[in-house]
């Protein structure tokens, strides 16, 4: 460890009721396919030996002065709008937490670490298929502006494991994931369940102490309306930033919701290739619940769904009310995330109202690719957006009343433009065809060399569009 390794084991001050020891799987082999160099420095985790890596990683030995056993969450949640009593870590646990250069408390969790209590009939394992889905999710997220988990360590484990959705006997792999706790909506609606009233002040106070601190001094009484605020808003900027970022969650189940307004557990995500609301990302949304147009909804209906669970704390009145800080934030929040995903800014206090309408009604009409849309006319350059390959597009009348409005707004720190990412033609996209063919080398050659090119030219739009900074 260096000197900016900070442990802080704070989750287990929860006690009983809330987690269960659990022991990591035995692998065959353990050949590390990917580290987070740059997550690994934020925690003071980046002058690790090989063998630590192995060890820390792949084995999950304790952490020094950190959890000394791993620890799988129980929760419940919505599934399709189903309830689900019978869920919780099936396939992962926590097993460090540790604060970031800026304090930040994060939790280093696992997926495909072995059974659970909460396993049912699954082996608890994961894909290297699944993880590098998962690595590519993530990386690209973030150079987009989304406040998302990190995939930090992945090996390749040596079982072969049989999958419905994948070609088996599928290589095996565990990933280590760091993120801003691993709480779920789902954690507060199993406490409700079981109506474990203390157990669920407990949980609001943790939370308070430990990731909201402007809420530690209010009365108990209010607590639960000022969270349930407080998450409202996180959501919603969350759920904006995944609309900019033509970004199709899949699974926005409440356990896939977390209390920090952090996108996790991706699975059958995908990205736009053009602007299409009724875009779904799986197979098996049939009905489209979690479409692209219908993202904000489902978040909504997860947020009233805790809500419901705080009600054995608080007035159901007093629980709708903050409900509403989604709808008030959400309106703020979707017009802010495309113009920082354009790199815009108003020239005056005011915003042209019918921007969002214009934006998505040309898109849907002109069909452009939805990222290079984004590219093109980043900082609004009209000058380097004409040279572009959709140059008759942008020429069309279609286009006009977009390209007019573009050009009523400010660009926002344009020196952006001249990283070399900008230079390139087209920008890097991950749609389902090229993550497809990203894992053919892989699977037919044992061959990283594209997967690797891909990462860093992410890394490179990261930079380049520097969103948050």
């Amino acid at each position: 460890m260096n000197n900016s390794y900070q442990p802080s084991p704070k989750i287990v001050d929860l006690g009983n009721g809330f987690l269960e020891p659990v022991s990591p799987a035995s692998f065959k082999k353990t050949e590390l396919r990917y580290f987070n160099q740059r997550a690994a420095r934020q925690i003071g985790l980046d002058d690790l030996s090989e063998q630590q890596k192995i060890d820390y990683f792949a084995k999950f030995e304790p952490l020094p002065d950190n959890q000394q056993q791993p620890l799988a969450m129980a929760y419940h949640g919505h599934q399709f709008a189903s309830y689900n009593p019978d869920l919780g870590d099936g396939r992962g646990f926590l097993y460090a937490q540790l604060r970031d250069n800026s304090g930040k408390l994060l939790d280093l969790g696992t997926k495909g670490s072995g059974q659970t209590p909460w396993s049912r009939s699954g082996d608890g394992k994961l894909t290297l298929k699944g993880a590098v889905r998962e690595i590519l999710a993530t990386e690209m997220l973030e150079a987009l502006g989304v406040s998302t988990s990190k995939s930090f360590c992945v090996f390749e484990t040596g079982d072969q494991l049989w999958r419905n959705d994948e070609p088996s006997p599928a290589r095996s792999a565990v990933l280590t994931r760091l993120s801003h706790s691993n709480i779920r909506f789902g954690s507060f609606q199993r406490l409700a369940y079981f109506n474990q009233v203390e157990e669920m002040r407990a949980l609001l106070n943790h939370i308070a102490g430990q990731y909201m601190p402007h809420l530690q001094k209010l009365d108990p009484e209010i607590l639960p309306m000022a969270f349930l605020s407080e998450v409202a808003t996180n959501s919603a900027d969350l759920c904006a930033s995944w609309m900019a970022a033509g970004f199709v969650h899949g699974v926005l189940n409440t356990d896939n919701m977390n209390i920090n307004g952090e996108s996790f557990d991706y699975g059958p995500w995908r990205f736009l290739p053009s602007y299409d609301p009724k875009f779904t990302a799986a197979y098996f949304d049939t009905n489209g619940l979690y479409a692209y147009e219908r993202q904000a909804e489902a978040v909504s209906w997860n947020l009233a769904r805790l809500g419901e669970a705080l009600s054995i704390l608080a007035p159901v009145e007093q629980l709708q009310l903050a409900h509403k800080n989604f709808a008030a934030k959400w309106e703020i929040a979707l017009p802010e995330a495309f113009l920082r995903r354009l790199g815009l800014r108003p020239k005056s206090q005011q915003h042209d109202k019918n921007f969002l309408q214009v934006l998505s009604d040309t898109l849907l009409t002109t069909q452009l690719p939805f990222e290079g849309f984004f590219f093109d006319w980043f900082c609004g350059d009209e000058g380097r957006a004409l040279t572009r390959p959709n140059l008759a597009v942008y020429n069309s009348s279609q286009f006009s009343d977009l390209r007019k409005l573009l050009n009523s707004y400010q660009p926002d720190r344009p020196k952006r433009l001249q990283h070399k990412y900008f230079a390139a033609e087209t920008p890097q996209t991950l749609l389902i065809d090229q993550v497809g063919s990203l894992w053919q080398p892989i699977a037919q050659n044992d061959d990283w060399q594209e997967f690797e090119q891909v990462i860093m030219r992410i890394d490179q739009a990261r930079l380049a569009y520097d969103i948050f900074i």
